[in-house]
């Protein structure tokens, strides 16, 4: 595989990462309040809300950072597509 890929492969994986991460972060009390979990709001906060303005949470059950990562991988599977088309990996 091409580092080009390999590279996107591995950032998709460690926001990926950092979603679920932030999303747990949400069970334990004052965990987002703290530094990282501010950091990690101002990375994850924006993809997600393009998602929940769309999918509004069902019974206080939010499906939308579900969405969002199978959304990350769709795009990153299309992403890598395009550039195998063009022969750039």
């Amino acid at each position: 595989m091409s580092v080009v890929v390999l590279f996107l492969q591995n950032i998709v994986l460690i926001y990926s990462w950092g979603l679920i991460i932030y999303i747990f972060m949400s069970w334990f009390p004052g965990a987002r309040e703290s530094g990282f979990g501010q950091f990690l709001a101002s990375i994850c906060e924006p993809y997600l809300n393009i998602f929940r303005q769309f999918i509004p949470p069902l019974g206080g059950l939010d499906l939308s950072p579900i969405i969002a990562i199978f959304a990350l991988r769709l795009a990153l599977g299309g992403l890598i597509s395009i550039l195998r088309m063009f022969g750039l990996v």
